[in-house]
């Protein structure tokens, strides 16, 4: 687990242009398109990640690969809340397929319907 404050991440702007273009050719890739998180070790920037397609571009040089690994659960997080912004419509999307199917009996409360062999259940 890493902890929530390990790094800062943020969106980029235009004035991140050209380190997101600096840090692109020193990796020898191509620049990232539409919006873009930027995360930042020691105040620097380690990675970057476009919401637009996935594509990184980390600094080889740092370790960053739990940086990149944050910045894919922040991407996340972004598109789950624009798809649905509503919490409570996100938690029942995402319980969906476990409630699918399922036919759960409520647990009897003592002297509710129980037989002498079945031993006696408390509800809590």
């Amino acid at each position: 687990m890493f902890a929530a404050n390990a790094y800062r991440i943020r969106f980029a702007t235009t004035a991140d242009a050209d380190t997101l273009q600096q840090l692109a050719e020193r990796e020898s890739q191509q620049p990232l398109v539409g919006r873009v998180l930027v995360g930042y070790i020691d105040g620097t920037p380690g990675a970057a990640l476009s919401l637009h397609d996935g594509q990184v571009i980390a600094d080889s040089s740092r370790p960053t690969d739990r940086l990149v690994v944050t910045l894919r659960m922040r991407a996340d997080g972004i598109k789950a809340f624009e798809a649905t912004p509503w919490l409570p419509d996100r938690l029942r999307a995402a319980f969906a397929p476990f409630r699918a199917g399922t036919t759960a009996a409520p647990t009897p409360i003592a002297g509710e319907g129980r037989s002498d062999e079945e031993p006696m259940r408390i509800a809590a």
